[in-house]
């Protein structure tokens, strides 16, 4: 069993960063893929990035590609996003969630992730 738990959301200005991290339980971790997802009030659960187990491949919805950067230390048992140039329709409750696949690649839809954070909420004022 995989625990996850997200920090660093907060309340930002459009323009701002802010970086996000998950810490994840157990010995395993590197044996997951690792995305994050967000819920906005109102709007379905949707995919913003992932990450391979080993970290080579990559993938963005969008809204976050040039924007959002997903990284993992497999020696630290996290993975973070880095986003950038934030703008209110960013703001959401993102969650962190693990994917123990039979094959190594980065998915993007939620159905692949077993395991699943409570979530940190991120909010920007315009």
């Amino acid at each position: 069993q995989v625990q996850l738990i997200e920090s660093g959301g907060g309340l930002v200005q459009a323009g701002d960063s802010l970086r996000l991290s998950c810490a994840a339980s157990g010995r395993t971790f590197s044996s997951y893929a690792m995305g994050w997802f967000r819920q906005a009030p109102g709007k379905e659960r949707e995919f913003v990035a992932t990450i391979n187990r080993s970290g080579g491949e990559t993938y963005y919805a969008d809204s976050a590609k040039g924007r959002f950067s997903i990284s993992r230390d497999n020696a630290k048992n996290t993975v973070n996003l880095q986003m950038n140039s934030l703008k209110p329709d960013d703001a959401a409750v993102y969650y962190c969630a693990a994917a123990r696949l039979t094959t190594d690649y980065a998915p993007t839809y939620a159905a692949e992730y077993y395991y699943w954070g409570r979530g940190t909420q991120v909010t920007v004022s315009s």
